[in-house]
């Protein structure tokens, strides 16, 4: 645990301009990154009494081992850099308003020939729009199955339009009306398209035109006598009113707003957003997370917004609706306008229907607070209670709050893999999980194969902080901590003693002192401390003995996993090994084009030739040798 005083600024030499700041830990990597319109007065306020301190914000200023800031001319400017090198850094202190799942969207591809209505969950992408979030998946599948009697557009991938298309019938849905069937060309790319953008005029909002022009066109049908029409008509504007009641209008038509809401306690914030668009409530999203500072609603809505819009620019609406403003609340208008391309509002609710929901959002900020407490209360608990007992039981120095698990994986000897993933505070760091082919132990057994993936591992971190410069554990290059940077306080091996004995002899043969070992034996959950005649054995109910089983099963899912892509990859690619002339890249070339050798096998000769740098010859073999393949 470091002392703040002993890295602290000398007196006079930190500017009173606006600018960000950044704190790193002894080993260069960035913990907290903040901005100030003082600089001199906010980094002073770290380095008072620490006892005084908010319990993160002194957890924070601890594990620092250096300040440094960079001085802007405007407030803008502070929230651009600060946002940037929260994105680059991904600091360990800062709140990240990330949600714990990603929320779903109905996503319309419209720059494909014909568009696409699906579900979709991961960044935006150009050329697509989209309609959401929505709270659950099912949800957008429940409100497609009704607009499609009226709209009835593709929601195939594009493998199965391209097989309909090869056969020449349409799907179940081209045969329910549930589709078009653009596949087998009974619309045009046109006329799908023009089906298409009256879906998205539908749930932008534009319904009255659709309803009066279905009720117009039902009433001709009926005085035409074309009643079977008019009985379809009549049954799509009841869709269409089915479709539009799960979204009741809350605002008025055509307002674009999101609303949020807080509440909070000392360590803890709770964030609500409703997103509501053509003055219909489209989508509701939540989060809960640990507050690193004390900081009131103006600066929590500053953090948030800068955070929430940062990556989600296309989603931006033309109002954003907070309960108290920032203090930067103009810069980050002109931040939000430049983004979206048009002006954008940032205001508080005063009176009306806005009020109003502008409440429920806060209640349902509320209750999710107290919700979160009731579960949250024994997960904190138990993972505290789990590094402490695992400490006390290993008799560590410290808490091991970096845990480190190695796993081998293969068949009879083949194939030959291991995995390493990391828990930090009792939670899995997936971006630092890392993945070994094995090759010197490969056919000696668990035992060879730990030691290598444990010399590998250490190594490779003894390579980066012989690198020199005055940040050792981050890449010059990046700004970014190097793959192996960080030491655990704890390695956990998969096995018992031979195998916890491998992985500390090979740290003793490099001189790593600082690294607690043990092994976990499957069998009985055993823990193995090497040279200790006998395991530890800890309670079968106790926190500390579910954490190191958490970290064992992760370890395990993860080489399993690689293991098997390795395996489908060797199976793959030797049934191609015996045709003549076809060497990696076009292995890979084939594979890529068909995506399996089961539909290369289905293939013709002219559509094998049709991909690059294949030819008719070579083509010709691959098909002999698959047919032949198969036969046998």
């Amino acid at each position: 645990m470091a002392d703040p005083s002993t890295y602290r600024p000398a007196v006079g030499t930190i500017p009173e301009a606006p600018g960000v700041y950044k704190f790193r830990d002894a080993g260069g990597r960035v913990v907290y990154v903040g901005k100030a319109k003082s600089l001199r007065s906010r980094l002073n306020s770290y380095f008072a009494d620490i006892s005084g301190l908010h319990p993160r914000t002194r957890q924070m200023v601890t594990t620092a081992a250096s300040v440094e800031w960079t001085v802007v001319t405007t407030e803008v400017e502070a929230l651009q850099l600060e946002y940037n090198w929260i994105k680059e850094f991904d600091p360990r202190f800062n709140v990240r308003y990330r949600d714990d799942k990603s929320y779903p969207v109905l996503a319309v591809t419209l720059h494909e020939d014909y568009p696409r209505l699906h579900v979709y969950r991961g960044p935006r992408k150009k050329g697509v729009r989209y309609f959401g979030p929505f709270a659950h998946a099912w949800a957008i599948r429940e409100t497609l199955d009704l607009l499609l009697r009226v709209f009835p557009a593709r929601t195939c991938s594009a493998g199965v339009f391209k097989r309909h298309d090869q056969i020449g019938r349409p799907c179940l849905l081209g045969y329910i009306d549930k589709c078009s069937a653009p596949c087998v060309g009974k619309v045009s790319a046109d006329e799908h398209r023009d089906i298409v953008l009256d879906f998205c005029d539908f749930l932008a909002g534009k319904t009255d035109n659709m309803v009066r022009r279905l009720e117009r066109e039902m009433l001709e049908a009926s005085q035409e006598l074309e009643f079977e029409r008019a009985a379809r008509l009549r049954d799509d504007l009841g869709a269409l009113r089915r479709a539009m009641e799960k979204q009741a209008v809350v605002l008025g038509d055509g307002t674009d707003a999101d609303v949020m809401a807080f509440a909070q306690d000392e360590l803890e914030v709770s964030v609500q957003v409703f997103h509501v668009r053509g003055g219909r409530v489209r989508g509701q999203r939540g989060w809960v997370l640990d507050k690193v500072e004390a900081v009131d609603d103006a600066a929590i809505v500053d953090q948030f917004i800068m955070q929430f819009y940062g990556d989600n620019t296309e989603n931006t609406p033309r109002e954003v609706l907070v309960p108290v403003l920032p203090d930067d609340a103009p810069a980050l208008e002109d931040l939000l306008s430049e983004q979206r391309g048009s002006r954008v509002a940032l205001r508080v609710p005063q009176r009306g229907d806005k009020r109003a929901l502008m409440e429920t959002v806060a209640r349902n900020a509320s209750e999710a607070f107290a919700q979160h407490k009731l579960r949250r209360a024994g997960d904190l608990t138990a993972r505290s209670a789990a590094l402490q007992g695992i400490q006390d039981a290993l008799a560590l120095d410290t808490a091991p709050l970096r845990i480190e698990c190695i796993d081998i994986s293969h068949v009879q000897g083949t194939d030959v893999v291991a995995s390493l993933v990391v828990f930090e505070d009792g939670l899995a760091r997936k971006s630092e999980y890392r993945r070994f082919a094995l090759r010197e132990a490969a056919t000696e057994g668990d035992v060879a194969s730990i030691a290598e993936v444990v010399r590998r591992r250490f190594q490779a971190m003894l390579r980066e902080a012989a690198s020199g410069g005055p940040n050792p554990g981050i890449d010059p290059d990046t700004g970014k901590p190097r793959k192996f940077a960080y030491p655990p306080n704890l390695l956990v091996v998969d096995g018992a003693g031979p195998q916890a004995a491998a992985a500390a002899d090979v740290l003793a043969e490099l001189g790593i002192t600082d690294v607690a070992v043990v092994g976990l034996a499957k069998r009985l959950e055993e823990v193995w401390v090497p040279g200790e005649p006998d395991p530890v054995i800890l309670p079968r109910t106790s926190d500390a003995l579910y954490l190191l089983q958490r970290v064992r099963d992760e370890a395990h899912r993860f080489a399993i996993a690689y293991h098997r892509q390795k395996r489908s990859k060797r199976m793959i690619a030797s049934e191609l090994d015996d045709v003549p002339g076809l060497g990696e890249t076009r292995k890979a070339a084939l594979l890529k084009h068909f995506g399996s050798v089961k539909k290369l096998r289905q293939a013709t000769v002219d559509e094998i030739s049709g991909v690059p740098g294949v030819g008719r010859r070579t083509a010709e073999a691959v098909v002999a040798s698959l047919a032949a393949g198969g036969k046998s």
